[in-house]
């Protein structure tokens, strides 16, 4: 098939157009689920953080599971499905907010099931939707 050319400039316009059209609305909306300027953990440099997540096999499996044992939970608000999990060494660590003291306890549970008892260090928070 052949587009002649004044088709294909017009087609280009449009799409540069409207793509240049889309980053400068992305720009200009407000923070939605990026809570990185809310969560002031992050910037203590002796709590760890998702960069920090180990590169073990093991380490990367036991994430991959409790990230899909929550987002399979349609019980949980966005923000629990979305926990940051940052394992290293066979050790989780959950941090973020979530929307009560149920979900919370519904996380904690999920992820002790696959790192075991003492394995889980919990640092989520309980923020009700406003």
């Amino acid at each position: 098939m052949k587009i002649s050319r004044v088709l294909f400039q017009t087609l280009l316009s449009t799409n540069l157009f409207f793509g240049a059209w889309a980053i400068a609305g992305a720009q200009d909306a407000p923070p939605g689920a990026d809570n990185t300027r809310v969560n002031q953990r992050d910037r203590n440099t002796s709590e760890p953080t998702a960069d920090q997540q180990k590169n073990a096999r093991s380490d990367r499996e036991m994430t991959r599971k409790i990230r899909r044992a929550l987002a399979q939970d349609k019980s949980l608000s966005t923000d629990g499905r979305n926990v940051k999990i940052i394992t290293q060494n066979g050790m989780v660590t959950l941090k973020g907010p979530v929307r009560s003291e149920d979900e919370k306890k519904t996380v904690e549970t999920k992820a002790t099931e696959f790192a075991g008892e003492n394995n889980v260090t919990s640092n989520l928070d309980v923020k009700p939707k406003s």
